[in-house]
């Protein structure tokens, strides 16, 4: 039998109490890879069209890659999906960490969970242990009071988790699925559909280890990445994820003031240099992974103290509370992040909520009389941490805005719709589609709604040397950010998958692993005489999978569009007069 995968699926239903093991077959492995390819197979086929999101028909699957826990860098990743609450349509998220890992390792390769527990619960995994155990103790408590208490009633601390938080256990609809603490698998609203539920965590410990077929191969790769590959991250490595904010500045696609503009004043106060040299106490990683890209902070003194069991931002979560909401305090967007770690809570749509509302209160569709005497100015950082607050919590306005952007616009006047930046009401991630338009069309397309980890990165792909990756498809020009040509469609369409595959098999998007090399690795931890074309025709059949099931759920061609806000020109910086084209952008998604 191939390695890279156990052949069992565990199905816990919370309704009945009852667990069942099923074992789908070589063939299943080999044609979708686990993963996102996984999640989109029982979906489509499990879920009746039209159920509620959050009802007890909804499944939430926790599915592993082929390569999810391999002993290699990138390999901790997996995903997490259901029928989603924010968009009604196929709900997929990925998150790192050591969760998923340990769960492969454990001789599982997904978890199905159905049904409903008439009271809170958490499922315990030792390798073929499996058990349903109260948790009506745990309801309330944050992600970092859960595990510590679970670690104490379980008298392990290897155990790994995946947790929600009250964001997840009052259904709001940008609650995300905390994995080990740090890492969030974060968008589609997954963490409503487990609470839901009444699902607050599942507890897993493995005994053994995830066996490669050729594990020479993987040493060897190994060692590639720790010598000529060390270059490729270790900018990553030293300032994380938020280490590109200066660069996106310079070039005028940093997210501020709700997307208004693409220059922030103060985009050095928080920016991942800065992070490092002020806040910065450690850097964390993910299973077998010698990237440590994950910022762990500390704050000590003034108003936002952040304590560094709950992590640190990503640039997502900087974007987001910070440039996007016109905030230049790095404690204050810490803090933040803090309480969606802590909370449960997507960061990215809970700082576009925020941001959203500013907007809004400073174009006069709401007062200090609907926000409860808030002033939400862009720029009013105690604002943005208290109302962050009460969109986890639920009150006040906050109970408005974790009903996602149609409530609000329901409420507040259809003037608001002009400031809700969504893709099937998905908040954008806080990556800017007049500065890369190809992120744009991938925006459009995506069938989660707005996403920023299948999608294509223009500015990467402007030079020989960023392409390179690229060449393997025949895509040989390099291209402007801002160019929309038949070249640049084919470009998306072959990036877009070559992301999809990542998702599907347990990759990292950060390791500087070309297409060839993953199927190297494909080989090596599986045996199979695969190809990249087999690799891609998965990716291929995967997405086309999601689609289908936003199809049969009653999404057209009308859903994949951007926002009117980015057809209009930037007025200022280095972009200014640039903006999409509502032609050309129609012809580039026709082209697709």
């Amino acid at each position: 039998m191939p390695s890279g995968y156990a052949g069992k699926v565990l199905r816990v239903n919370l309704t009945t109490g009852h667990t069942s093991v099923e074992r789908p077959g070589d063939l299943f492995y080999r044609r979708y890879m686990g993963g996102w390819g996984s999640v989109a197979y029982y979906l489509l086929k499990e879920l009746a069209p039209g159920i509620d999101p959050l009802g007890p028909k909804n499944k939430l699957i926790f599915a592993q890659g082929i390569l999810t826990g391999a002993e290699l860098s990138g390999s901790g990743r997996s995903a997490v999906g259901a029928k989603s609450p924010i968009t009604g349509g196929f709900g997929e998220a990925d998150a790192g960490g050591y969760f998923g890992a340990e769960l492969a390792r454990a001789g599982w390769d997904a978890l199905i969970v159905e049904g409903v527990a008439e009271k809170p619960v958490y499922i315990s995994i030792v390798d073929d242990k499996v058990e349903v155990k109260d948790a009506s103790m745990l309801w309330g408590s944050d992600a970092v009071e859960t595990e510590e208490a679970l670690k104490r009633e379980l008298r392990s601390a290897g155990t790994r988790f995946a947790t929600i938080g009250p964001a997840g256990e009052k259904q709001v609809v940008f609650a995300c699925i905390m994995y080990d603490l740090h890492h969030a698998a974060g968008r589609a609203g997954l963490g409503a559909v487990m609470g839901s539920k009444n699902l607050k965590a599942v507890a897993v410990r493995a005994s053994n280890g995830k066996q490669a077929h050729d594990q020479a191969k993987l040493i060897q790769i190994a060692r590639w990445l720790l010598d000529e590959g060390k270059d490729r991250y270790q900018d990553l490595q030293a300032h994380g994820t938020a280490g590109d904010v200066g660069g996106l500045q310079k070039g005028g696609g940093l997210p501020t003031r709700n997307f208004q503009s693409g220059q922030f004043e103060e985009a050095e106060k928080i920016a991942g240099t800065t992070m490092t040299k002020t806040i910065l106490v450690e850097r964390g990683t993910c299973s077998e992974c010698v990237v440590q890209c994950k910022r762990v902070v500390e704050v000590k003194d003034g108003p936002f103290p952040v304590d560094p069991a709950y992590g640190g931002p990503e640039y997502e979560t900087v974007g987001a509370f910070g440039s996007n909401c016109g905030v230049g305090d790095l404690a204050a967007v810490s803090r933040a992040n803090q309480i969606c770690n802590g909370a449960g809570l997507d960061t990215i749509g809970g700082g576009m909520m925020v941001s959203f509302a500013m907007e809004c209160f400073e174009n006069s569709l709401i007062t200090q009389k609907d926000t409860g005497g808030l002033k939400l100015n862009f720029g009013n950082a105690e604002a943005m941490v208290k109302l962050t607050e009460m969109i986890v919590n639920r009150e006040g306005i906050g109970d408005l805005l974790a009903q996602g952007y149609q409530a609000c616009i329901d409420a507040w006047g259809p003037k608001a719709e002009k400031y809700a930046l969504h893709v099937k009401q998905q908040p954008l991630p806080l990556h800017e589609p007049r500065y890369k338009f190809g992120l744009g069309v991938g925006y459009a397309i995506s069938p989660t709604g707005a996403d920023h980890t299948h999608n294509v990165h223009d500015t990467a792909f402007t030079t020989d040397v960023g392409l390179e990756p690229l060449n393997q498809f025949g895509i040989l020009e390099p291209l402007k950010a801002t160019d929309l040509s038949l070249g640049k469609v084919r470009l998306v369409y072959y990036h877009t998958l070559t992301r999809v595959l990542k998702n599907t098999i347990g990759l990292c998007l950060f390791l500087p692993y070309s297409p060839n090399t993953i199927v190297e690795i494909v080989k090596a931890v599986t045996g199979w005489n695969t190809s990249l074309f087999e690799l891609m025709k998965v990716a291929e059949r995967n997405m086309a999978m999601a689609r289908a099931f936003n199809a049969r759920e009653g999404f057209t061609a009308s859903d994949d569009t951007l926002p009117d806000r980015f057809f209009e020109p930037f007025t200022s910086g280095p972009l200014k007069g640039v903006a999409q084209d509502r032609e050309q952008f129609q012809a580039a998604l026709n082209a697709y």
